[in-house]
């Protein structure tokens, strides 16, 4: 006769049902409606407006632009996470603090900021002016833009599984022999790219959907810095709600299938 276990704390079947119907309010629903929307749309009819060229100029830009941001953040972040944890210096606190503010302040207000900093007439553009090459409404701008508005992503994953680490491992490792690279190698790697690619893929996916941030220092020129956010809300402006929901569901068809290949590779690298 099977006996079944209570747990410490009852109420599963109340709290799951609480979770599934808050989900169901505030991710499947909406997004359950953007593809019934869209499939209203013919297959030649959702194909000529998700394969024109302004589409897949901006899929391009927005796509390429937040991976180039995710790496870069990716690098910094964990040498700042290094630093952070490994280290105590004056004024930790207030670079701990400085990392959190883009999570704080308004992502227009972020846009606008780094728009009169990096603008050709900026107190920073203006020294790239004069070098030859602009900063913002170029890829360039945007890319920094969106590197400001996810660096917390990354430093906020690896910090706390870098501080988990016991120093003794190293230590061991070094008195062992092994170099400061192989002990990096074989002792923190191993460690920290379950938390790096998390980081990464949230990075990564905050910065396909930012729009405030990036409105500002793109220039928003279509088929050179348009993003695919702006792109959507440029077919709602012209009440093209079937266009905007067929790049909808584009973005987020490809913004899925990539997030689900890290996180299949993240699982691959936990279980090895």
């Amino acid at each position: 006769m099977s006996r079944r276990t209570s747990p410490v704390i009852p109420g599963f079947g109340l709290t799951l049902g609480y979770t599934l119907v808050y989900l169901s309010l505030l991710v499947l629903i909406p997004l359950g409606a953007m593809f019934v929307h869209a499939a209203q749309l013919t297959w030649d009819q959702f194909w000529a407006i998700v394969s024109s060229p302004r589409v897949l100029a901006a899929l391009k830009l927005s796509f390429g632009t937040a991976l180039l941001a995710a790496v870069i953040n990716g690098v910094i972040g964990t040498l700042l996470a290094w630093v952070l944890v490994r280290y105590t210096f004056p004024g930790r606190k207030i670079i701990e603090a400085m990392i959190d503010l883009p999570f704080a302040l308004p992502t227009a207000v972020a846009g606008i900021a780094l728009t009169a900093l990096y603008a050709p007439g900026g107190l920073v553009g203006q020294f790239a002016t004069a070098l030859g090459f602009k900063i913002a409404y170029t890829p360039l701008g945007i890319t920094l833009a969106l590197t400001f508005v996810t660096l917390p992503f990354v430093v906020r994953t690896i910090q706390p599984v870098l501080a988990d680490i016991p120093r003794e491992v190293e230590e061991a490792a070094a008195c062992l022999g092994a170099k400061p690279l192989q002990v990096a190698r074989h002792v923190l790697l191993p460690a920290l790219l379950p938390a790096w690619l998390t980081g990464f893929a949230l990075a990564f996916a905050r910065g396909v959907g930012e729009y405030g941030s990036v409105i500002f220092i793109a220039g928003n020129m279509p088929m050179k810095t348009e993003i695919l956010p702006l792109l959507i809300m440029v077919q709602l402006d012209q009440y093209n709600y079937a266009g905007a929901t067929a790049i909808g569901v584009l973005m987020l068809v490809v913004s899925f299938i990539l997030l689900l290949l890290i996180n299949l590779l993240q699982r691959r690298i936990s279980r090895s």
